[in-house]
């Protein structure tokens, strides 16, 4: 089986991780016209059900895709591998429908007592969460086809059915709106009929690059293969426990608090920023399996030169887009959305939420370290000590100030286990890197950005075109791109290379 090269990996997850995400974005000023801000923030709430519905997962989706990467490097053999598969299917399909059932027996209560809904018909809202359990359940039994295929580092094939689905998902609901109806129904019987297409062909992708079994042989349901992957499991379930925490209490409590209209415009700013996590998403979705497979041949050298590159490339990326969206907050909503009151509102948390990514999208890196090791306790110790600070302060922060709160809270998240935690971290794991990591291959790539940035903002007057503000923004984009590229010795050292050996 040949192995796709981990440059064309990192492109094809780029381009399919950038058009997902762009036409998800692009999308949503069309989905607040036809359905109304109410009805989006309908669509939000479905966001973060799916989200917390990640924690039933209890790491099983990591460890089929670390399991399939090592059977790839020959660390384990394919009836292992087939066992464990058929395994993780049983566990997954009875939680799913368990996760199901219990959404769908709180559909009145979500709707009577904790939306605050004030234009929606009730019965809408009720059976449009209903439909939510299906399509949740369905999207999360995905996730463990999607880890199998990414063991097996078929990225260009999974990129390109990943945008197939979004376009089917974002872009041709749009018919839908014009010929059959604008409603909450409508939208969510469309995205699960999409939902069991998706199914359907992720398994049988997965059967397709799964090692074939003898005609034979039957693979009953068995706990047993799962003993041996228990104990990383579970790390890695934790560490997703905490992810969840962290990223989603505070769109849980401001469901709660906040109208249903002005949770949509939460959900803009928060949905905005994360496009600077799908900058980094695409790099480790690539390189986690490479620095697995190097772990398991033992090639150290070459796991920490390419954990280094990996940051370097994500810092040129990331920290542009992060200052754009920081420092540029209400033009970059305006420009999107044309809705200028929107924008007004959204802005103050656009500017924390995307400060705040743009640490977490550097701040991976050592977990990625961690996950390929296959040692992930001092992870789990560094979130226990966050969670026991961070969510009370969330909770106390969102009571207090709302959806500003909740910025500030995000911020303090990722600032200071980027300073106390990650040298505890490199010093473990790979004695002497975390100087090395932060002087020459971070801040290097963030400081001059940072202050240039700055000084646009105070002082750039913008023009009153939607367009003009929109190119002024992509040029600014650029030219940070190119300033954090200078500062990179990765990039010196590749158009270094290049000339010497250019004629």
């Amino acid at each position: 089986m040949q192995t796709m090269s981990l440059r064309h990996n990192i492109l094809s997850n780029y381009a399919g991780q950038i058009y997902v995400t762009v036409i998800g974005i692009v999308m949503v000023p069309m989905y607040v016209k036809y359905m109304g801000a109410e009805a989006y923030g309908l669509v939000g709430f479905f966001a973060m059900l799916q989200a917390w519905f990640q924690l039933l997962d209890v790491g099983l989706t990591p460890t089929m895709s670390r399991e399939t990467s090592r059977y790839r490097g020959g660390a384990t053999d394919a009836l292992s591998l087939r066992r464990l598969l058929r395994a993780l299917e049983g566990i997954f399909i009875a939680v799913a429908l368990l996760g199901a059932a219990a959404i769908i027996a709180g559909a009145d209560s979500i709707t009577s007592q904790w939306l605050k809904v004030q234009q929606l018909p009730q019965d809408e809202v009720r059976h449009a969460i209903m439909l939510m359990a299906f399509i949740i359940a369905l999207r999360w039994i995905c996730s463990l086809y999607r880890g199998a295929i990414n063991g097996f580092e078929r990225l260009v094939w999974l990129n390109g059915f990943n945008s197939a689905i979004a376009t089917a998902r974002f872009v041709f609901v749009i018919p839908l709106f014009i010929f059959v109806g604008t409603g909450a129904i409508p939208f969510f019987t469309y995205q699960l009929v999409i939902a069991i297409v998706e199914l359907v062909v992720l398994v049988a992708q997965t059967y397709h690059l799964f090692p074939k079994a003898d005609a034979k042989e039957r693979l009953p349901w068995q706990w047993q293969p799962l003993r041996g992957v228990l104990k990383f499991s579970l790390s890695v379930a934790f560490t997703g426990s905490v992810w969840v925490l962290v990223t989603q209490t505070d769109k849980l409590i401001l469901s709660n608090l906040l109208l249903l209209s002005d949770y949509a415009y939460f959900t803009l700013a928060v949905l905005v920023s994360s496009g600077i996590l799908v900058i980094s998403t695409p790099i480790s979705g690539a390189l986690v399996p490479r620095m697995t497979r190097l772990n398991a041949e033992e090639d150290e050298p070459g796991l920490i030169r390419l954990y280094r590159n990996a940051t370097q490339l994500v810092g040129i990326a990331a920290v542009p887009a992060a200052l754009v969206l920081a420092f540029f907050p209400e033009q970059v909503l305006w420009a999107w959305t044309g809705d200028a009151v929107g924008a007004s509102k959204a802005a103050p948390v656009l500017t924390l939420y995307a400060f705040g990514n743009g640490l977490l999208a550097l701040a991976a890196f050592p977990y990625y370290l961690q996950f390929a090791k296959g040692d992930l306790r001092l992870h789990m110790i560094g979130n226990a000590l966050f969670v026991v600070v961070f969510i009370p302060l969330l909770i106390w922060a969102v009571n207090a100030y709302g959806m500003v709160g909740a910025g500030y809270a995000w911020i303090a998240a990722n600032l200071l286990p980027f300073f106390l935690w990650l040298p505890i971290v490199h010093r473990r794991f790979a004695k002497g890197l975390h100087a090395r990591w932060l002087l020459v291959d971070v801040l290097p790539i963030a400081l001059l950005p940072t202050a240039i940035a700055f000084g646009l903002q105070q002082l750039l007057e913008w023009p009153t075109s939607r367009v003009m503000v929109a190119l002024g923004l992509v040029m600014i984009g650029l030219m940070l791109c190119i300033v954090s590229a200078a500062g990179s010795s990765w990039v010196r050292e590749a158009i270094a290379g290049k000339w010497r050996t250019s004629p």
